[in-house]
């Protein structure tokens, strides 16, 4: 007979589940990349990744409210930083080496060498 999770383990579970649901957004890890190594201000991340500064801007509130990036102010332009751990671990990989979900085992991307 399964036992239902206790309220501390439900606790967890749902907490991962919101920081799934806050990574899931292609526009949010592109700005994630784009402040991955360095702190940048909205225009450099959007000149990076090509989106318009209003998305930017909402996508970098929603990462500060959620305590995964920070930022500072110099003269009229805040300078953003990823301030998560976890996230920063990541950032140690890069996208490309990523492989799709359906590739096999040990097999790399189109055009890549070992």
């Amino acid at each position: 007979m399964d036992m239902p999770p206790d309220h501390d383990c439900q606790e967890r579970f749902d907490e991962l589940a919101d920081r799934f649901k806050l990574l899931s957004d292609a526009s949010r890890l592109q700005i994630l990349a784009a402040i991955c190594q360095y702190e940048r201000n909205v225009t450099e991340i959007c000149d990076r990744t090509g989106l318009n500064q209003a998305n930017v801007s909402k996508h970098l509130r929603l990462l500060k409210q959620a305590g995964v990036v920070a930022c500072r102010r110099v003269g009229v332009c805040r300078y953003y930083r990823i301030i998560d751990s976890d996230l920063l671990a990541l950032c140690g990989k890069p996208l490309l080496d990523v492989q799709p979900l359906n590739a096999p085992p040990n097999s790399l991307p189109e055009g890549q060498s070992p």
